[in-house]
């Protein structure tokens, strides 16, 4: 809940719009005290940590914390808080919103696992048909879940919200002491393995901030590699998100690589796009559909084919210092004008439209 920030980024709209919000998520061993926010938050204690019994343990007490509440509207984010979320919902004859943050049947985790798949696909055709209102984080994932439920999904994109103070202007050519940037979970699918690597082939060094399935692994091939002993990889951990956006500001390149493992990834529009775009970095980018549209009409990322460690070394190096000066000036610049465009404001007022017609422009004083 510290750092998820899309879920602080709607709640603390819906917040400073005049809702009462409530956020629920759940404690972890390694959980930090939360962070202050205009909007309340709630972690449920759970004793296990994955598989089967997790989700049960969770969903159910998620549903027993939910009864004890009362709400105008409430919001499920993504399948696994779906079931309890609707059921309060049916039972208080309230409003029910799903929020899809991502192509939950379609994640490399559940891709791999027909049997977990075919459950999770049906707890997907059983909510979507049964929301009040429906929204996810990209056009291509809802013209695909409009097409699979035919009922429209709304379209609420993950993007960061743009600061005050402006940037200043785009450099002529990628700053010498400046970085590789990753930000984000440390999981399968998200091109490290192929990342590290490309390392020893790169003219720059690589900051990681996040953490996942694959922080052991990753940090016993980076090692291996010799990128640990030189400095050359430097793994951050979490890191919380003020922070992280001053760090982002510091960096050379960004980069947002995704395989090909389910149609989640392949429709996804992450988070770190922007974040990267708002802090006027150029980025590396997989060549996956939203990516390509945005870059075709906003040139502020390089696209590559595929992951291979030639690939990725030859488009990191064109965006470093020795590279293509002209060029990263180029996709500076275009970074510096697509976020007066793209950005959290606009997205705001999609939010606060689709809250307000579903609660009725009520907004509930006292009640989560």
């Amino acid at each position: 809940m510290n750092y998820d920030q899309r879920m602080q980024r709607i709640c603390g709209s819906l917040a400073r719009a005049g809702y009462d919000v409530v956020l629920v998520g759940r404690q972890w061993p390694a959980s930090e005290p939360l962070t202050p926010q205009p909007y309340q938050q709630h972690r449920l204690h759970c004793r296990f940590t994955r598989g089967k019994l997790f989700y049960l343990e969770y969903n159910l007490r998620l549903l027993g914390y939910l009864l004890g509440c009362r709400a105008a509207a409430w919001c499920a984010i993504d399948l696994d808080t779906a079931l309890p979320v609707w059921l309060r919902a049916r039972l208080g004859g309230q409003p029910f919103l799903y929020d899809a943050h991502e192509l939950f049947t379609e994640t490399p985790e559940v891709v791999a696992r027909p049997r977990v798949q075919s459950l999770w696909r049906r707890v997907e055709r059983f909510i979507v048909p049964r929301a009040t209102r429906t929204y996810t984080v990209g056009p291509a994932l809802a013209r695909l879940l409009e097409q699979r439920y035919g009922r429209p999904f709304g379209v609420v994109r993950n993007i960061s919200r743009l600061a005050e103070a402006p940037l200043p202007p785009a450099p002529v050519a990628a700053p010498e002491n400046g970085f590789i940037l990753y930000q984000g979970a440390l999981n399968v699918g998200r091109g490290l393995e192929q990342l590290l690597e490309a390392m020893p082939h790169v003219n720059g060094r690589l900051v990681l901030c996040g953490e996942g399935d694959l922080s052991g692994a990753l940090r016993t091939r980076a090692a291996e590699l010799g990128l640990l002993q030189t400095g050359q990889v430097e793994f951050r951990g979490y890191v919380l998100p003020a922070a992280l956006r001053e760090l982002t500001r510091q960096a050379t390149v960004g980069v947002m690589l995704l395989e090909n493992q389910g149609l989640s990834y392949y429709y996804s529009l992450a988070n770190k796009f922007f974040d990267y775009l708002h802090a006027g970095i150029p980025q590396v980018v997989i060549d996956f559909p939203e990516y390509r549209a945005l870059t075709e009409q906003y040139p502020v990322a390089d696209l590559v084919a595929d992951l291979q460690p030639a690939t990725l070394a030859a488009a990191l190096n064109r965006l470093l210092p020795g590279g293509d000066a002209a060029h990263y000036h180029r996709l500076a610049a275009s970074c510096r004008h697509a976020r007066l465009e793209l950005n959290w404001q606009q997205e705001e007022a999609r939010l606060l439209d689709l809250y307000q017609a579903v609660v009725g422009g009520k907004r509930v004083h006292g009640e989560p």
